[in-house]
């Protein structure tokens, strides 16, 4: 059955369309257009009490097509939106065959620009740029193209297809603006370095900010700064101090995965410089282990905090697509800052989202004995916030693992997941059948290694659905843990067939995709398990139906 629309001025289209009625795996309070394709973030802001949220998209079918433009909504809040009028669209020689990522600055006297990448006429990849028509609307629905474009074409050297994504830019002590645009050479991935006086002519730097070998494209680059002290406070783009370390962010296009450096920048030499050179030491920093890419930050400065969005693809087919009529979701945005240790990034969702929170429930002091599961009921489990403190046992009595010879993704695979340890694997049954058939676990397992403790995280959907025509890869890493920590948590944002977990307040995010065939709706359960053979106690499990988010 098909459910017809009529478009508003305020929708993202301004003719008529149409989408199936019966969508179990529409979600509720995740961000998506209305129909059709939406892959990366563009450039969020905030401009005059508007939250801005801009992203690529195809308005005229579910896949990435050539006509790809700017979508573009609006909120208060970050959660309830109102979709606009796309403000992009292919219809100049410099971005005739495609309006593709960027991002927004913010010039002297709050003055947006966009920096956008345009496929030209030969379909060679350049930058462009684009200006508001009316600054005094805060909805700013209207953009127009620089005369003077293109302002950026691909340099010597660099692959014409592989020239794209400019980072929001950021001003220096000399009053010179400074970006960076994600390029590649063959398989070996560039951060470009550009600078200008004026945000229209550029200058390429000599030596990009970063290369690396074999990565593929640099995708989505950012490049931001982070307080050293901990504090969750965001800092503006521009800041550079000794307070202030900063994150140097590349989307690897051979690998799909989301990888940063934190390290020092030298404004005066233009270089940043990795506190570990981790392509070669192997411990690589990587925002989210799952279904999670072309991720983009802003500084929200009427919160003074930084917030990163990433694109979550789907894993069903392209039949699947063009049947649900839509394909894409963001996440849920995340606050980010630098952890105490000075060593990695912690993400959490942002507070706003907790209005949406209904109905609780909760669970304190509940022993989890060996092979136990207890339902989480009361509460409406397809689209759920759950967060939960496990009480662990004497990490002594943990197995030994040798990390050197293992994958963690070999770990997190359903022959291991189901497998009884000694601590765990424990954790949450989401988006569960009632007799468990069908299932997500995110779960925990500790284990011993020589003078330290490391703990494997696990968002394994392999028996998330009946159907086989999905993508079911479990995701997972491995992590060290404090032994006199006797404490980890989990929460996970639950949303009809996205699942986003944060691990021990948001050291580690996993972000699944699943398609149940019987958990949907109210057929939906929520578990927590323990097949380990150690004992762990719950020691407080909160859970909120959510309330759907407002899209109009």
């Amino acid at each position: 059955m098909i459910m017809e629309i009529n478009a508003s001025p305020d929708n993202i289209n301004s003719v008529k369309y149409n989408v199936h009625e019966k969508q179990p795996y529409r979600t509720w309070y995740h961000f998506q257009p209305p129909q059709n394709w939406m892959n990366d973030p563009n450039g969020p802001m905030y401009y005059k009490g508007v939250y801005h949220f801009f992203y690529q998209h195809n308005p005229y079918a579910p896949t990435f097509g050539r006509h790809m433009v700017w979508g573009h909504s609006v909120s208060y809040d970050l959660i309830n939106w109102i979709h606009l009028n796309h403000i992009l669209e292919p219809s100049e020689s410099y971005d005739i065959n495609g309006c593709y990522s960027g991002s927004i600055t913010t010039l002297p006297g709050e003055k947006p620009v966009i920096m956008y990448t345009g496929s030209d006429t030969n379909k060679h990849q350049i930058q462009n740029l684009a200006m508001p028509k009316n600054l005094s609307d805060p909805f700013l629905r209207e953009w127009v193209k620089d005369p003077q474009n293109p302002i950026m074409i691909p340099p010597s050297g660099i692959d014409v297809e592989g020239f794209r994504d400019p980072t929001t830019a950021w001003q220096g002590g000399d009053g010179k603006w400074r970006v960076i645009i994600g390029a590649k050479t063959g398989d070996d991935g560039k951060a470009l370095l550009y600078h200008s006086d004026d945000f229209v002519n550029w200058k390429l730097h000599p030596n990009p900010l970063y290369a690396s070998d074999n990565t593929g494209m640099f995708e989505c680059p950012d490049f931001f700064p982070v307080h050293i002290s901990g504090s969750k406070s965001g800092v503006d783009t521009s800041i550079q101090n000794s307070s202030v370390k900063h994150v140097l962010k590349m989307s690897y296009q051979n690998k799909q995965l989301e990888y940063y450096f934190l390290g020092e920048y030298f404004p005066d030499q233009e270089k940043f410089i990795p506190d570990a050179d981790w392509a070669r030491t192997g411990l690589d920093l990587i925002l989210d282990h799952g279904m999670f890419y072309a991720s983009k930050s802003f500084f929200d400065n009427a919160k003074k905090r930084r917030i990163l969005w990433g694109w979550s693809k789907e894993c069903d087919t392209t039949q699947d697509d063009y049947e649900k009529g839509w394909a894409g979701l963001q996440s849920i945005p995340r606050q980010v800052w630098l952890d105490k240790s000075g060593k990695w990034l912690m993400q959490w969702p942002i507070e706003e989202v907790e209005k949406l929170r209904d109905k609780q429930v909760s669970i304190t002091g509940e022993k989890l004995i060996g092979g136990s599961t207890i339902e989480v009921s009361g509460i409406t489990a397809s689209q759920v916030d759950v967060e939960v403190l496990f009480e662990l046992p004497e990490l002594e009595n943990a197995e030994w693992l040798d990390e050197s010879e293992v994958d963690s993704h070999l770990l997190c695979s359903e022959e291991y997941a189901s497998r009884s340890g000694i601590i765990g694997p424990f954790g949450l049954l989401a988006l569960a059948s009632e007799d468990q058939t069908e299932h997500t676990a995110i779960f925990f397992r500790i284990y011993r290694a020589p003078n330290r403790y490391l703990c494997l995280m696990c968002s394994d959907q392999s028996r998330s659905s009946l159907r086989q025509d999905l993508d079911k890869t479990p995701y997972g890493t491995i992590f060290d843990i404090d032994p006199n920590v006797k404490t980890i948590s989990l929460r996970s944002l639950i949303d009809r067939s996205i699942i986003e977990s944060f691990g021990e307040k948001g050291r580690i995010c996993i972000t699944s995709r699943v398609y149940p065939s019987l958990a949907i709706d109210k057929d939906a359960h929520l578990y927590v398990f323990n097949n380990g053979s150690q004992s762990v106690v719950i020691s407080e499990l909160n859970a909120w139906s959510m309330k759907e988010a407002e899209f109009s």
